[in-house]
């Protein structure tokens, strides 16, 4: 009888780097989150300013495209501001949130903030279906009015965003993109992308199932306590790679059912590039 051995991710290049703001302070609890919450809402596990500012000095000579502010809901930090106006000095930034706090003034004050500088703010936002009730049942209670007209307030004060659809109820992409399709039309969306992101079983039983472009291969997490392979597996300790970004490993080994995900979807399931 053979034995089972895990594929290996090789990193290809540092072109993506992920911030973990905090592991699991949200505002929300979305049944369809691939973070385990605890019960208590109030965890103050916040990345420190001195770690983000570390992390930008050790990756200097990385070749970086963009850096993404992420983690459980990465605008919940109280020092949200000053770590973006850090970031942005590097390179562009992509701000993964779950749209709860982009009303008008928050999307004013950030393009103030990108006007500062020559690089640019983009958004990631998240549904999990085409109509409301179905979406809101898998992420929170007004995600699918609050995400839309977050898309609309982005695309009037020209930023540039993906909306990824979580494929939680495992529609067809074609129908997907039919729907969203007339919805962007009906609300005169047009600076939007949408992206797709699949689940799939935990077993990759073929070459043909290996994805040539994964979050491991172009990108690190950055998190108060250590370096990751990749958001999926931020502090768990089958995806630790390093304590730093001057010392890390380069290889993964795909053990994890989030690893057969990555494995079998096209593309990257995080990064917007």
């Amino acid at each position: 009888m053979g034995i089972c051995t895990a594929p290996v991710y090789k990193m290809k290049e540092l072109n993506n780097l992920f911030i973990e703001m905090s592991s699991k302070n949200c505002n929300q609890r979305c049944p369809s989150c691939y973070i385990e919450f605890p019960v208590t809402k109030n965890i103050k596990d916040f990345i420190s300013i001195d770690k983000v500012k570390e992390g930008l000095e050790d990756s200097k000579c990385e070749n970086l495209h963009c850096i993404y502010l992420s983690g459980a809901e990465p605008m919940t930090h109280p020092d949200f501001n000053t770590i973006l106006r850090l970031c942005l000095k590097r390179c562009n930034v992509c701000i993964c949130t779950n749209a709860s706090f982009l009303n008008e003034k928050k999307i004013r004050f950030l393009k103030k903030v990108e006007d500062e500088g020559q690089n640019q703010i983009f958004f990631t936002l998240t549904l999990a279906h085409y109509d409301e009730i179905m979406s809101d049942k898998a992420r929170y209670r007004g995600n699918y009015r609050q995400t839309i007209n977050s898309l609309k307030i982005l695309e009037r004060y020209d930023f540039l965003s993906v909306l990824n659809i979580q494929n939680y109820y495992r529609l067809s992409q074609d129908e997907i993109k039919e729907n969203f399709s007339k919805i962007f039309r009906d609300k005169e969306i047009e600076r939007t992308d949408l992206k797709i992101s699949e689940s799939y079983p935990s077993n990759i039983d073929s070459e043909s199932d290996i994805n040539d472009k994964t979050d491991c291969m172009f990108g690190r997490v950055l998190s108060q306590n250590g370096i990751y392979s990749c958001p999926f597996l931020a502090n768990d300790y089958r995806g630790r790679v390093g304590s730093s970004l001057k010392n890390y490993s380069k290889t993964i080994s795909a053990e994890t059912d989030f690893c057969s995900t990555c494995a079998q979807n096209i593309g990257q399931i995080f990064a917007i590039g």
